[in-house]
């Protein structure tokens, strides 16, 4: 038997057009899974699609604001039209609002609400709650299915600077858990995963200068995270197949797999 075998199975990553979420597509795909690329940005979305091909997948992009309860409703028909019925789901959409980032001209007094709850919206509402609610009836109905959901290392212990981040992200870590076990009984295992540190379009700015070489809250990011560099999309592989792998990982729910390099075990 392999374990790690996912033919037969229908994945909707939402927030495959991103770096991380392209990634996941890909390992799923490349599991035998069919895939469904959901985004906003159509270009990038049938370039993933093209990627998911390569890997002789059957693949097709749902454009779609996960924030509209009803494009979510409308993609869910589509997806099971022409891939079949879900039974995985990824919630991968996500990010950070400069806006509620404290810097030295911005104190954390000065967050605006509608900055603080536009993290909210993009990393919990959009990020896990409203998928869950459309795609999750679907899957208790036939009895199976896995919801990964992407959290972070800032939500085991807040990150300096961003703090409705950090805030969103650890409500996504609770809201997993209580999903997990609403869901158990019927089929259905909720897990997460933390990645550590990957340069993606978000971040990069954040993480490297304009000649390529690392800022200094990137060289404190390194110096804390015990393997000395920042992780690869492609390492977020294993952790996706296993937990979207029902003969892997049929008795894991509420569970969180942290592929962070070390970060969240380091101290002093």
């Amino acid at each position: 038997m392999n374990l790690f075998d996912l033919s037969g199975d229908v994945a909707v990553v939402i927030g495959a057009t991103g770096v991380l979420g392209g990634a996941m597509a890909q390992a799923l795909a490349a599991a035998g899974a069919a895939v469904a690329v959901v985004g906003r940005n159509s270009e990038r979305g049938e370039d993933c699609v093209q990627k998911l091909k390569a890997f002789g997948a059957k693949s097709a992009f749902f454009r779609a604001d996960a924030l509209q309860r009803d494009d979510l409703v409308r993609i869910e028909s589509d997806i099971t039209k022409n891939l079949g019925a879900p039974s995985i789901l990824v919630n991968a959409a996500g990010g950070n609002d400069p806006k509620a980032t404290v810097t030295a001209d911005l104190k954390f007094e000065q967050i605006t609400l509608e900055a603080w709850r536009g993290n909210f919206d993009l990393n919990l509402v959009g990020g896990v709650l409203l998928p869950c609610q459309v795609f999750g009836p679907g899957f208790c109905a036939r009895g199976r299915g896995s919801v990964i959901n992407v959290a972070s290392v800032s939500a085991h212990i807040p990150l300096s600077r961003v703090v409705s981040y950090s805030a969103s992200k650890a409500a996504v870590l609770s809201l997993t858990q209580f999903l997990s076990r609403e869901w158990a009984t019927q089929g259905v295992r909720v897990n997460s995963i933390t990645p550590g540190f990957f340069p993606a379009e978000q971040n990069r700015r954040l993480l490297f200068e304009e000649d390529g070489t690392p800022t200094p809250r990137a060289k404190l990011i390194l110096g804390h995270t015990p393997m000395g560099r920042f992780g690869h999309a492609d390492e977020l592989a294993g952790a996706t197949v296993f937990l979207a792998s029902s003969k892997a990982a049929g008795f894991v729910t509420g569970t969180d797999i942290r592929v962070d390099g070390g970060f969240l075990s380091q101290t002093i």
